[in-house]
């Protein structure tokens, strides 16, 4: 069994990778993009600004519950991004690069969700310590 190469990330780092995509993009014909690998934020999607029915090309963050974001890098000068509705299709995108709906010889998305079932429930419980966390009020004792 593979293992899968994904990690969780926090708005703060994902708002990193935009603001150093887009400095790459401006400045550099070949950018270098600080950090590479396959990232995957929860609870947000993708947006685009809309004005006067044209689109800007500004990509935000906008939060949004039991979404996801995947960001792969992994190339090291594109950042690529993708909203998704569950966290398996994100990861399913970042191992294999196809969506859910593609046909490939090779494996299924049943059959690649089958074989890596135990990586899949350990990012899960991963985020679910991360949403712990996030909840846990500071007592009052400890706050100064």
């Amino acid at each position: 069994m593979s293992q899968i190469d994904v990690k969780l990330i926090t708005e703060p780092t994902a708002k990193e990778f935009l603001i150093d995509y887009k400095e790459q993009k401006r400045n550099n014909n070949v950018p270098e993009l600080k950090t590479q690998g396959h990232f995957i934020l929860p609870d947000y999607k993708l947006t685009r600004q809309r004005k006067a029915f044209k689109i800007m090309k500004h990509t935000y963050l906008t939060k949004h519950y039991k979404s996801y974001v995947a960001f792969d890098s992994d190339n090291e000068h594109t950042l690529w991004m993708k909203n998704f509705a569950s966290l398996t299709e994100a990861v399913f995108w970042l191992e294999t690069g196809l969506d859910i709906g593609d046909t490939d010889t090779r494996s299924t998305y049943k059959d690649w969700k089958a074989k890596h079932n135990d990586e899949i429930e350990a990012l899960k419980d991963q985020l679910r310590q991360l949403k712990k966390q996030r909840t846990q009020k500071v007592p009052l004792d400890n706050a100064n």
